[in-house]
């Protein structure tokens, strides 16, 4: 099959239909982050605040609800995945993207607790299937499948690092193995390049942010010792159960949102502003911090941890972990980005403790947080190696054992859940 005719021009339409994804793309989260931008910065100090005041939540939350209950309930798709379920799932066709790209579009800049890569992976998916279609090729399902999770794959990678951490999430998530697996790789790992390419080119020549998962500033390096390893595996433990019981609660609120879905849907998102305004009361810090998906307070935290009471941050895992559990099971987006948060905020809230260091507790964070939501532990091993970057060597054995410890924990932990739901975040899409 690899030296087909039929096989070589698919990977040569991967790379030709990885410039538009990625161009879609680009503008998609350049857009979501300039009404983040506004909703959260301009307008508040257009009404005279320096920071969102404590109950800014609520009406946008509110708001976010009022608009999400119409697409979910009418359109065609119902807005996109749940994201309790992940990534994976169906592709998302033609038709049911545009609602998939409103519910993002309208309902993230408001302050939803989700990230953009779900989103994002329905752009892909739905942009590739639609080419197919145009060029007449609808009736190859097997072409279809490929281009289709292709397109999925470079639309993340432009959010997750760039094409090898996608790529990973491919090979994890998709259960394939031998012929099977490079067959469906390679178109990936070209579209996956490509889009990246482009996404950084045009940022750069645009000088729009994209809002990509990204640690610019990171502590001082430090290695690894036996006391980052004697908290650290019970802190992974703990990040483990946290993220399980979180998604528990999005199980539970996916049932309780199917009968009376669109005014459910509105009460969803209201509690959702109560524990995102909670939080600001209780800390006396902006709302923003626990609203939004995350990587700008990721970045924050990573930058300057010791900014941070061991308080705030308590106060930061416990509200935006009920309103992401909230919004994982009645809201649209995606779960890694907030995963992520919520980990590093409870490690960095133990780093604290004797021979328990800054570095290691941020890198196991982010390790146990992604294998926990998305049971894929070689992938949140590769995506916290990306983004402590040069901290990375020394980091990961920690890296390893953080990701396969939350792993075993998180499969002990969880419940049964909807025989509806995928495998893994990203084995369906694959």
């Amino acid at each position: 099959m690899l030296l087909s005719p039929g096989y070589r021009r698919l990977l040569l339409l991967c790379v030709l239909l990885g410039v538009p994804i990625a161009l879609a793309c680009f503008f998609f989260v350049g857009l979501q982050h300039q009404l983040q931008h506004w909703v959260w910065t301009s307008l508040p100090e257009a009404a005279g605040y320096d920071t969102p005041p404590w109950w800014w939540p609520l009406p946008a939350l509110v708001l976010a609800g009022l608009v999400l209950a119409p697409i979910v309930t009418r359109m065609p798709g119902a807005g996109g995945h749940l994201p309790v379920n992940g990534l994976g799932g169906p592709p998302v066709g033609p038709k049911a993207l545009p609602g998939a790209v409103l519910a993002a579009l309208a309902t993230l800049p408001l302050g939803v607790v989700l990230g953009p890569e779900a989103p994002l992976m329905a752009v892909g998916s739905g942009l590739a299937l639609l080419a197919v279609r145009r060029a007449g090729a609808g009736g190859d399902q097997r072409a279809g499948a490929i281009l289709a999770t292709a397109g999925s794959t470079a639309a993340i990678s432009t959010i997750l690092g760039g094409p090898v951490a996608a790529a990973v999430l491919l090979i994890e998530g998709a259960g394939l193995a031998g012929a099977q697996m490079v067959v469906l790789l390679l178109p990936c790992l070209l579209a996956s390049a490509t889009g990246s390419l482009v996404f950084t080119g045009f940022g750069q020549w645009t000088g729009l942010k994209i809002g990509a998962l990204a640690l610019p500033d990171l502590p001082p390096a430090a290695n690894p010792d036996a006391g980052d390893f004697l908290w650290g595996v019970p802190t992974a433990a703990l990040i483990a159960v946290l993220i399980t019981l979180a998604r528990e609660l999005g199980h539970r609120t996916v049932s309780w949102t199917r009968r009376h879905t669109a005014v459910r849907t509105v009460a969803c998102a209201t509690a959702v502003g109560v524990c995102v305004a909670a939080y600001a009361l209780i800390t006396g810090r902006s709302p923003a911090e626990a609203a939004l998906s995350g990587q700008a307070a990721l970045a924050q935290l990573a930058a300057d941890p010791h900014a941070w009471p061991v308080g705030a941050l308590i106060a930061l895992v416990a509200c935006k972990g009920l309103a992401w559990g909230i919004a994982l099971g009645s809201l649209r987006g995606g779960p890694i980005f907030p995963s992520v948060l919520l980990g590093t905020a409870t490690a960095m809230a133990c780093s604290g403790l004797p021979g328990f260091g800054v570095t290691p507790a941020l890198a196991l964070g982010v390790a146990a947080a992604a294998a926990a939501v998305t049971g894929l532990p070689l992938s949140s091993a590769v995506l916290a190696v990306l983004l402590t970057g040069g901290d990375a060597y020394d980091q990961m054995p920690l890296i390893v054992t953080a990701s396969v410890v939350s792993f075993i924990v998180s499969q002990l932990v969880r419940r049964t859940e909807p025989e509806t739901a995928p495998r893994s975040a990203a084995g369906a899409a694959a």
